[in-house]
C-alpha cells in the first residue's frame, strides 16, 4: 500500500456505466465454480454488474489512499504518508507534454510536528495525469499524526471532487494499526457513494478493510520489496436497485512494484446469489476474472 500514483491501481469500470471491456475466458482452469446455478439472464446481468461495481469502488477508494499516503517532506514540509523518499503526486497532476503541476496543496497548521494536520488537495476545475486520469475538486485530509505512527489517524472528505465522469462521496479513514515488527492499516470508507455523471447511475458503499505490510518491512525506505496482504469486506447498493455484500476469501496481495492486484479473491453475495472475482495467481498483468455459474468473464483492470 506504500505504492505512489504512477499508475491508478485497480481501477475497474462496467458496461453499463461506460468503462469496462468484458469477454469470456479461462484464467485459471482448476478453479472450482460456484455451486448457485442462474439461468435468468437479467439475474445474471445484474451479479455481473454489482461484482464489477464492487471492484470499480475499491479502486476509486484505493486511489484516495495513495494520495494520502503520498504526503512526504518533498509535498508538506514533513513525511505525513508512509514514505520519505516516495511520493507520487508529480505524476498525479502531470503529464508528459505538460510537466507543470495542476493542483496545489495547502497545510494548516503550516508549522512541523504541530497536529492535528488539514492537507487539501485543490484540482481546481480540471487536472489530467500521467496515469490518464481526469480529477478536479478537492480532497480534505485531517491528519492526527504521520501514518507511519501507531494509532495515526487520516481522515478524508471531498469537496466536488471528480474522477473522470464519476463524482466521489462519503468518508475514507485509515488508521495505524502496526504491530512491533509489522506496518498495518485499518482502511474504512463510510457512506461511499460513486456517481456516473454521464448516466446519473450511482452505488454506495461501505468497507472495512485490514492491510498488513508482509515483505519490506525491514526496509522502510525503499518501497520496492514490499508486499501487502488485505482482507475484509463490504457491502454496497446501486441505482438500479440491487444490493450485495462482498468478503475477501483468499487474502489480496499487492506488490508496491506492480499497480495491481496480483492474487486473491473476493465472493460477493446478492439476494442469495454468487458470484467470484479472481484476481490471478501472483502474476503482474492487468486482468482479473469475474465467475458465475462457473463461466469465467474476463474484465481489464
Amino acid at each position: 500500500m506504500k505504492k505512489t500514483l504512477i499508475t491508478t491501481k485497480w481501477l475497474l469500470a462496467f458496461s453499463l456505466i461506460g468503462a469496462i471491456a468484458i469477454s469470456s475466458c479461462k484464467k485459471e482452469e482448476s478453479l472450482t465454480p460456484l455451486t448457485t446455478t442462474e439461468t435468468d439472464p437479467v439475474e445474471l446481468a445484474a451479479t455481473q454488474e454489482a461484482t464489477t461495481e464492487e471492484a470499480a469502488t475499491e479502486a476509486q477508494f484505493d486511489d484516495v489512499f495513495n494520495i494520502t499516503a503520498s504526503m512526504n517532506r518533498n509535498e508538506v514540509g514533513e513525511d505525513l504518508g508512509v514514505s520519505a523518499n516516495v511520493s507520487g503526486l508529480s505524476e498525479l497532476g502531470s503529464t508528459t507534454t505538460n510537466p507543470a503541476r495542476c493542483f496545489t496543496i495547502t497545510v494548516v497548521p503550516n508549522i512541523p510536528h504541530v497536529f492535528p494536520k488539514t492537507v487539501t488537495i485543490d484540482f481546481g476545475t480540471g487536472c489530467l495525469g500521467r496515469d490518464g486520469k481526469y480529477r478536479k475538486g478537492k480532497i480534505v485530509s485531517i491528519y492526527t499524526n504521520p501514518m507511519v505512527v501507531p494509532t495515526a489517524k487520516v481522515s478524508t472528505t471531498f469537496i466536488g471532487y471528480y474522477v473522470d465522469s464519476f463524482k466521489v462521496e462519503g468518508t475514507h479513514i485509515t488508521e495505524n494499526t502496526s504491530s512491533s515488527n509489522m506496518q498495518g492499516w485499518k482502511v474504512k470508507v463510510i457512506d461511499g457513494k460513486i456517481t456516473n455523471t454521464n448516466t446519473s447511475r450511482w452505488r454506495k458503499w461501505n468497507s472495512v478493510k485490514d492491510v498488513l505490510q508482509v515483505a519490506g518491512n525491514g526496509t522502510p525506505h525503499f518501497p520496492l520489496d514490499d508486499i501487502y496482504k488485505i482482507d475484509g469486506g463490504a457491502t454496497g447498493s446501486n441505482s438500479g436497485g440491487h444490493a450485495w455484500s462482498s468478503l475477501i476469501t483468499e487474502s489480496l496481495i499487492k506488490k508496491f512494484a506492480c499497480p495491481w492486484i496480483v492474487q486473491g479473491k473476493v465472493r460477493l453475495n446478492r439476494d442469495g446469489r454468487t458470484a467470484l472475482l479472481d484476481y490471478g495467481n501472483g502474476n503482474c498483468d492487468n486482468q482479473a476474472i469475474i465467475y458465475i455459474n462457473g463461466v469465467p468473464h474476463i474484465i481489464t483492470l
